[in-house]
């Protein structure tokens, strides 16, 4: 940095390293008022210096060649938004080592590797900024840092997948089935051609990872959270679930009391009562609760090139700000709790569960009793009837249970003569159900 300004290495030059650079030309003015020094675009790296782009740049600010950028004495701060794992890792690593200062909207590497990333940044006493690697442009990291560091949050729970709630809310809307709406979701751009990482969960999972480590100041780990994907949601779990009051949304949760921590991702019924179910479409939602704040809800477009590069550039500015007051690695985010997954058996929760049964007398009574013999209560059970002759489906949301017992009593009804097929089996978040015939 000279006294006037600090220059930038940028790293990826696709949808969000263009709208970085978009916004630091157009908003020169706000930065140079924000942070007292003027913002400079030094260097892009970028695989094809021909490739025609949206924005043109001057030619000579690209490159191939990344060690133009990390190892450059005038280079402050390196922007790396170009994803993977490798070789950002290494690239970042490196800048680390050379001084230089650290934004990332890399959510798989920091989810992967963001105890080792933070631990050399803190060591070289440098910055290392990742907002935009959850949820866009909701400023939702920031918030768990610094907003919430007087209280203890006890609750994470989010539609962090954008991709993934499209594909639900047209479902749900269109009764649509799952095919028909990753479709139309790849052909709008929304889902990659290859959606696995999305509609797996895995996307939502690494999030996760980020949210539960800084929200509960432990090493959360990606192998430690449990997750379960869309893929297998029908268009029928979604109309039952309408019929009985809820939204099904692909939820991660995070959540922390005396018995230690869980975290997970899976489709949730979420109840109509709750701010959650009325988010449709690709926008994503947090929702935080504090000991002390209570309830509160984040809101916001969760990708795309203007809302993750405002992220980035937010990031960016702090960075400056940390550099004019020679604060630079001090607010690094570390992990001091000790870490305690909690067991089934102190994980409850409410559940929606869908099964083919025989249509005779005394069904309900015998499912009953294998719940009851959990200690599993209902608070809705429904017969519906069902295309093939002799059999019903039976629709089910129980009272808050641990989910050692619902595995418990599932085992035990799928070994009933009078069970056909268990179909769906999901969590339920918020209210009490009542049939809406």
């Amino acid at each position: 940095m000279n006294n006037e300004t600090v220059k930038v290495g940028l790293m990826g030059f696709g949808t969000v390293g263009t709208g970085v650079v978009r916004i630091i030309q157009g908003h020169q003015e706000d930065l140079v008022k924000q942070t007292g020094l003027s913002i400079q675009v030094e260097k892009i790296l970028v695989q094809n210096l021909n490739k025609k782009r949206s924005l043109q740049v001057p030619s000579d600010l690209l490159t191939t060649n990344a060690y133009e950028i990390l190892y450059s004495p005038d280079i402050d701060v390196v922007i790396e938004v170009m994803g993977g794992i490798h070789p950002a890792k290494e690239y970042i690593l490196t800048a680390l080592e050379q001084g230089k200062h650290v934004v990332t909207a890399n959510k798989d590497l920091m989810a992967l590797h963001g105890e080792e990333i933070l631990s050399k940044a803190k060591e070289k006493q440098c910055d290392v900024f990742y907002e935009a690697s959850v949820a866009g442009g909701i400023p939702i990291l920031r918030a768990l840092i610094e907003s919430f560091s007087s209280d203890r949050i006890t609750k994470i729970m989010g539609i962090i997948n954008g991709t993934t709630n499209y594909i639900l809310s047209k479902m749900s809307q269109e009764g649509a089935d799952y095919q028909e709406a990753l479709q139309e979701a790849q052909a709008l751009g929304y889902a990659e051609a290859d959606p696995t990482s999305d509609v797996e969960g895995l996307d939502a999972a690494r999030k996760m990872v980020i949210l539960s480590t800084l929200g509960f100041h432990i090493p959360m780990k990606l192998d430690e959270v449990e997750v379960k994907g869309i893929s297998q949601v029908t268009k029928e779990d979604i109309a039952y679930a309408k019929k009985l009051g809820y939204e099904m949304k692909l939820l991660g949760l995070a959540e922390q009391n005396g018995k230690g921590i869980e975290v997970s991702v899976e489709p949730t019924l979420v109840h109509k009562s709750h701010p959650l179910a009325s988010v449709h479409g690709v926008f994503n939602a947090i929702y935080v609760h504090g000991e002390a704040v209570g309830e509160t809800m984040f809101y916001g477009p969760g990708a795309g090139e203007l809302p993750t590069a405002t992220s980035v550039v937010s990031d960016l500015v702090t960075v400056v700000k940390n550099m004019k007051l020679l604060v630079n690695g001090q607010g690094i985010s570390s992990s001091y709790k000790e870490k305690k997954l909690k067991a089934d058996d102190h994980k409850y929760a409410k559940y929606f569960l869908r099964m083919i049964v025989s249509d005779q007398p005394g069904v309900f009574t015998q499912i009953s009793q294998a719940l009851a013999e959990q200690n599993i209560s209902l608070a809705t059970i429904v017969q519906q009837p069902h295309p093939k002759e002799k059999q019903a489906e039976i629709i089910i949301i129980t009272h808050r249970a641990a989910k050692s017992s619902l595995n418990q009593a599932l085992s035990q009804m799928e070994n009933m003569a009078i069970v056909s097929e268990i179909k769906s089996c999901y969590r339920v978040e918020g209210g009490e159900a009542e049939w809406l015939a």
